[in-house]
């Protein structure tokens, strides 16, 4: 391995284990939770709850509600379970 690629490995290890220091508060972090496990239930339902809407639709924390609603509307028991863990 040439002196390069060796510093540049050595580089990407020194970043990866350096603390992060982004400081979330309680509220934000369990939105962001929210917002990523929404945007999972969108694309693993899409086909048998949303497939009226666009595949490539945005989901943002105001769409969460939404999620969960059309979940309970058009969805089997697993689709049920999903909009159950959004509403927590």
């Amino acid at each position: 391995m040439d002196e390069s690629t060796r510093k540049y490995l050595a580089e990407i290890g020194r970043r990866g284990g350096r603390k992060s220091r982004r400081r979330l508060d309680p509220e934000t972090a369990r939105e962001m939770v929210r917002v990523r496990e929404a945007r999972r239930a969108f694309r693993e339902f899409y086909a048998t709850c949303f497939w009226s809407y666009r595949p490539d639709l945005q989901i943002g924390l105001n769409d969460v509600e939404w999620v969960a609603e059309t979940l309970r509307r058009n969805g089997n028991l697993a689709a049920w379970q999903a909009a159950s863990r959004l509403c927590r």
